[in-house]
This record gives C-alpha cells, structure tokens and sequence, in this order.
C-alpha cells in the first residue's frame, strides 16, 4: 500500500505532448498572420449560432502580436470555451484523485480480480465483449468525455490479464469513440446535424447500421490481433513495450490475491462503489434526453466518481488520513494535464483571434462548389477533419459547418443524408488522433503512454477506417441514400 500511485503523467508523455503543442501553437500563429482574415455573419437559431452563408466578406489585416501566441493558454480561460476548460480540469483532477485512492486501497485489485475469476481463461471473450459495450455507449447515446473515469480501471484490467495498457485504452475509450463515430442515435452529432439539414431526426438508420457493425468488426480484429501479439511476447518472457509489468500470470490466482485489506470491508467497499458506478451509468444514459442533465453531466460524473473511490476508500478499512494522503496522490500526479489541456485549447483561440477560422471556411466552400459529388462529399469529410483539429465539440463543429456546406450540396447534388454522415466520420474517429483534443491527452496522461506510441500503434486502425468510410460515403452517393 506504500507503492506510488499509478494515476501520473509520465515524464517522457509529458514532454513529448508538450513540443507538439507546442510547435501546433506556433504554426497557428503563423497561419493567422499570413492568412487573409474574414467572418461571415451568424443568426440565432434554436438558441445556437448558425453561419449565414452568403455573408462572407473580407476583413482587415489582423495585429494579434505575437507575445499572444504564448499567452494564449491562460488567455482561453477567460475566453468562450473558458467554464468548458475549467469544467475538464476539474473533471480530471477528481477522477485522478478517485482512482488513486481505489488502487492504493487494494480496491481496484479487488474487483478486477473477481471479474478475472468470472470470466475464467476467455481472455478474449471479455476483451470482444467490453468493448461492444463501450462501442454502444458511444454510438447510441454519444458518450464519449464521461467514460474517462473507466479508463484507468481498463488498463488495470488488462494488465491483470496480461496485456499493456493499450488494450485497457483500445477496449475503452478507442472503442467508445469508434462507436461515437460510426454512430446509429449519436445526439451529440447525428441529432445535431439532421436538425440543421432539416432531416426526420435519427432517420436514416437502416445505412449506419451496418457501418457500425463494419468498424466493430474492424477494431475487434484490431484489439485481438494486439492481444496475440503481446501473449506470444509474454511467452517467450520478453514483453519490451508493455508500460506496465506484463503480469500473464494464472487468472484463478490473481483473482485471489488482493493488495492488503479484509475481505469482508473490501466486499463492503466494493458494493458502495458498484452503487456509485450505476447512478454515473443512470446519468450516462439520461444525458441525451434530460437537458438539465446534460449541461452538468461531466462535472457530476466526476463528483460521483470522487465520492465512489473516497467512500469505498474509508469503507475498506483506510485510515482516513491515508485516504487523504492517496487523493492528493492521485491529484498530484495528474496535475500536468492541465497545462497540456490548456495549450490544446489556445491552438483553436490563436486561429479565432487572428480572424482566419471563418476564412478556411469560405475557402473550402469556394473549392467544393466547383467539383463533382462523391469529389464533395469527400470535401465535406475533409473539412470536419480539418476543423476538428481547432474545435473539438461535435455540436459546435455542426453548428460552424453545416450551413456553410448544406447549401452547396444541394447545388452539386449530393443528399443532405450524405452530408451528414460525412460531416459525422470527420467529426468522431479524429477524436482519439489528434493532439489537440483534451480527452486524448488525459486518457494518455492516466496511462502514461506517450502521444507518438499511440499514434504508432493506432496508425495502421486508422488507415482502415478512412478506407471504409470512404468507401460507405462513395456507396452512399451512388444509392442516393436519403431520404432527401
């Protein structure tokens, strides 16, 4: 109970997002003063601003000095996206502290090894199976943020079972995104921008089916092929990109070994945190339905987390000043995301105060109504991607995208439908690669997995998904695939 708490941002994965972003904020300086600065104009519609696309006009030169660049991460605290930011940090910071205190309390040893013991040998089973959980998390609901408490609890797990932490990360929160991605009900982006295009709501659902079930398939070969790999390694006694020990010992027996602690107060232990865990899963489900719900889903998913670990913590029979000492642990070493979350955040800021974001709007449409429609309906997907990069939410995104580039499809002929699953692919599966979303950086930050191992390993995942999604929105184009 002495050792020190896992939940830290390591030092090499620190250092290596740090340079990134970094070098991201200096290039979208560079862009600012170099780009012609413009706006469209914006109504108020459903209470949300919506670009009016015939409106764009030229602006002058922006001033925005260059000291700002570095400003720039303290400056978005204040900015629009401000009470988000603080709301993330905040979130972050309790889930750190919660998990620390489950796995110093030998809690989280406890639970995983029961699930180990339920499950048996079907390693495999259990992998296939938890990740079409969190897939449907994603893809009916739009969960995506709210699974980050589980994350840690993943790696655990697959560690456990003798894996590294990139199957705790490709079984939760990569399988959460890929399913908020090739989603079916995804409020979040679906609902968003069929109600912009002016669609049934959810219509349409008889063609993502089937894209949803492609890309399980997809990432389960993934997950499993990995999972091989790393049990052939381990065999052999040699595991040299595990981050964590491989630990493929027999199941039975570490289902049975627990990090200290009377059996009869963990069980108690763990039954206030099973409790805690099925009101965040009630909150999860109710997010997209209940408006009041959703503005503070986030921030309560983490306060019921903090309560789950501190309360399980001091039910398991932890002296309360240990459980203080692991939550400050557990905040301690999580505290270099913020300055991570804060840099990811100023690329966008740069780019907005400099003048240019809407000009890389216009100059998109300017291209895209001048080609065919399978050449726009790829300019559709290019541009979520591109703006992806800056913006990380889905609803805003829409917001920002769809009525600039709805008009134009009508023109060039491509269904509404269409554009809304490709605004939908260039929106989702970019989550988990770009350097700039928040929830990447924290989900690496909890595993202590650096950015480029990441991108290395998940490379060859995504090279597949962009030849499949293509391939779905050329096959959409050519069914006229609506129903306008």
């Amino acid at each position: 109970m002495e050792s020190t708490t896992s939940v830290q941002i390591g030092r090499k994965s620190f250092i290596q997002a740090f340079v990134i972003l970094l070098g991201l904020m200096l290039v979208a300086g560079i862009l600012g003063r170099t780009a012609p600065p413009g706006r469209y104009d914006r109504m108020l519609q459903d209470g949300r601003e919506v670009i009016l696309p015939q409106s764009y006009e030229r602006m002058a030169q922006s001033d925005y000095p260059f000291w700002r660049w570095f400003s720039a991460p303290i400056e978005v605290l204040w900015g629009p996206d401000g009470l988000t930011i603080i709301v993330i940090i905040v979130f972050l910071l309790m889930v750190g502290g919660a998990f620390s205190v489950l796995d110093r309390s030998g809690i989280l040893r406890s639970a995983i090894g029961r699930v180990i013991e339920r499950f048996g040998g079907r390693r495999y089973l259990l992998l296939l199976v938890i990740s079409f959980v969190f897939m449907l998390q994603g893809a009916f609901f739009g969960i995506f943020e709210e699974v980050v408490p589980l994350v840690p609890l993943m790696v655990a797990l697959a560690s456990m079972l003798g894996w590294d932490p990139l199957i705790g990360l490709g079984m939760s929160i990569l399988a959460t995104n890929i399913g908020f991605s090739a989603a079916i009900t995804n409020p979040f982006t679906i609902g968003v921008a069929q109600r912009i295009a002016g669609l049934p709501l959810f219509s349409g659902a008889w063609f993502r089916i089937p894209i949803f079930l492609v890309m399980y398939g997809i990432l389960a070969l993934f997950l499993v092929r990995y999972a091989r790999r790393v049990d052939r390694i381990n065999a052999r006694g040699n595991n040299p990109e595990s981050e964590l020990p491989a630990g493929a010992e027999d199941a039975d027996s570490q289902a049975m070994t627990v990090q200290g602690g009377d059996p009869r107060y963990l069980r108690r232990a763990l039954l206030w945190f099973l409790g805690c865990f099925l009101v965040i899963l009630a909150v999860l489900v109710a997010t997209p339905f209940i408006a009041a719900v959703s503005a503070v889903a986030l921030p309560l998913v983490g306060l019921l987390f903090l309560i789950g670990g501190v309360g399980a913590g001091l039910l398991a029979g932890t002296e309360i000043d240990k459980v203080l000492r692991f939550l400050g642990e557990g905040v301690v070493g999580i505290a270099p995301g913020i300055p991570l979350i804060l840099m990811a955040a100023s690329v966008k800021h740069i780019i907005v105060q400099a003048g240019v974001m809407d000009t890389i709007l216009h100059s998109a449409a300017q291209s895209f109504s001048r080609t065919n429609s399978f050449a726009a309906v790829l300019m559709v997907y290019g541009l979520a991607l591109f703006v992806e990069f800056f913006i990380g939410s889905a609803s805003a995104k829409a917001f920002l995208i769809m009525p600039v580039v709805l008009p134009l499809a009508d023109l060039v002929g491509i269904t509404r439908q269409v554009t809304v699953t490709a605004y939908c692919f260039g929106d989702g599966f970019s989550n988990m690669a770009y350097p700039t979303n928040p929830v990447l950086l924290i989900c690496l930050g909890l595993t202590a997995v650096s950015y480029s191992r990441w991108i290395k390993w998940t490379l060859k995942l995504w090279i597949g998904v962009l030849v499949i999604t293509v391939a779905f929105l050329g096959l959409g184009v050519a069914i006229n695939y609506g129903p306008f």
